[in-house]
Parts: C-alpha cells; sequence; structure tokens
C-alpha cells in the first residue's frame, strides 16, 4: 500500500510539472499528499493487524422476540461480554389441542385407590331355638303298700335324635301327699303339683328309646293315685280312670 502512494505521488509529480506549475507548489502538494495517505494505510494496518481489540458490536435483541444470555468463550474479556441466543416464544395451548407431555403424564397417572371405610358387621341374630322333640309317657303303679306305692313313668322317644329337655308333671289329689325317692329326674313341689326335669346325664332320651323315672307317693294306693299326668304338655297313658 506504501508503495502504491509513493508511485501515486510520483505521478503526480508529473503531471503537475508537465503543465507548467512552480516547483514548490509541486512540493507542497505532493507533501500534502503523502500526509493524507499515509495517515489512512497507518490506520488500516492498525486495523488488519488487531481486530482483536476492536469491540464487537453490540447485538440487541429484538423488542418481540425473547434472548438468552451465554458467557462467550475462547476470548480474553469473555466474562466482560455476553452474547445472546435466540429462544422460541411460549405458546399458550389453544382449546382442544393435544396436551404435552407433562400434560399428558399427568392426566394419564393412575388414580390412587380410596381406602374403603370401614362397615360394622350387623347383629349377630340369635339362634333359633332347637324345635323339641315330641316324647310320649306310660304311667304304671308297681307296688302297692299299706300306707304308700311306688310308680313308674316310662318316656319314650320315637324321633330321630336325642331329646335333652323334657318335663314330667303328676299332679296328686291332695297337697298332703308327698312324693319320695325319686330316681331318673328332680322333682319340685307347688301346692298339689309335682314338676319333674332331667337330673344330669341320666336325663336325656335318647333316639328311638325311652328312660324309667320311679318314685314313692306317700299315701294310701286307693286314694291317692295321680288325678292328671303330662310329659311336655302331653297326657300319660295307663291312668286309673
Amino acid at each position: 500500500m506504501l508503495d502504491a502512494t509513493v508511485a501515486a505521488a510520483r505521478s503526480v509529480r508529473r503531471v503537475l510539472a508537465g503543465a507548467g506549475v512552480p516547483s514548490l507548489a509541486i512540493r507542497g502538494a505532493v507533501l500534502a499528499w503523502l500526509v493524507i495517505v499515509g495517515t489512512a494505510a497507518v490506520a488500516v494496518v492498525m486495523v488488519l493487524r488487531a481486530p482483536e481489540r476492536m469491540p464487537p458490536a453490540a447485538l440487541r435483541p429484538s423488542a418481540g422476540f425473547p434472548w438468552v444470555s451465554e458467557p462467550a468463550t475462547n476470548t480474553p474479556s469473555a466474562a466482560a461480554r455476553p452474547t445472546y441466543r435466540p429462544v422460541a416464544p411460549t405458546r399458550p395451548t389453544p382449546a382442544g389441542a393435544p396436551a404435552g407431555p407433562l400434560a399428558r403424564a399427568a392426566s394419564t397417572a393412575v388414580p390412587t385407590a380410596a381406602t374403603p371405610s370401614p362397615v360394622s358387621a350387623p347383629p349377630a341374630s340369635p339362634a333359633p331355638s332347637p324345635t323339641p322333640i315330641p316324647l310320649g309317657a306310660e304311667f304304671a303303679v308297681e307296688r302297692n303298700g299299706l300306707f304308700s306305692y311306688d310308680a313308674a313313668v316310662t318316656i319314650d322317644n320315637t324321633g330321630p335324635s336325642s331329646a335333652p329337655e323334657w318335663t314330667l308333671v303328676v299332679i296328686l289329689p291332695r297337697e298332703s301327699l308327698r312324693m319320695t325317692s325319686v330316681e331318673g329326674a328332680r322333682a319340685s313341689q307347688e301346692g298339689a303339683t309335682w314338676t319333674l326335669v332331667p337330673d344330669g346325664s341320666a336325663g336325656p332320651v335318647p333316639a328311638r328309646g325311652s328312660i324309667r323315672v320311679t318314685f314313692r307317693v306317700e299315701g294310701s294306693p286307693i286314694s291317692s293315685t295321680p288325678t292328671a299326668c303330662t310329659i311336655d304338655g302331653t297326657a300319660c297313658r295307663g291312668l286309673p280312670e
């Protein structure tokens, strides 16, 4: 560039000399030209040799487009000169459009099963009472004495199962008559009525079987025989007319 400048100055000098311009004026013009061209050449050389000293043009983000600042690398002043990169703007999802991955994940999440509330059990109904087994009974005088007699009541069960509970009722003619020596049952008195119920393990009547209840009545056999006898409300057989 300096050589081209000197050559151009010489050409100007020859042109001015051929035109008859005085030598002093030629020299002044050439000198002024050299100063101007030299200053410009020096400035160009400095710019070409030290491009990194020139500050880069600052990029200004546009008003309607978002930018994200990022630090520049591989330069001495990277910390002082942030760079910018564009970021796509977030647009709201229009109504009816498919949701994004986060929304789809939230919508497809398995709901937590609700803990069922404890349900109180209904109160247990009382067990039905067993159906009474129909029993039969037969009264008989086994031994007559002068002032007493021995009697027996045979209780029979024709059903398919045992009868553990039963009630035998014997009514004597007078309240003064006593029932003693009771076997096979437990006796209780209320006036002239005597009630006999099972006595321990000897009391149940086996299925299709029978048991005997024996007792003694303190009184004359002629006037102290029972006036009534029932087993679970059913009249006994064998009573005297």
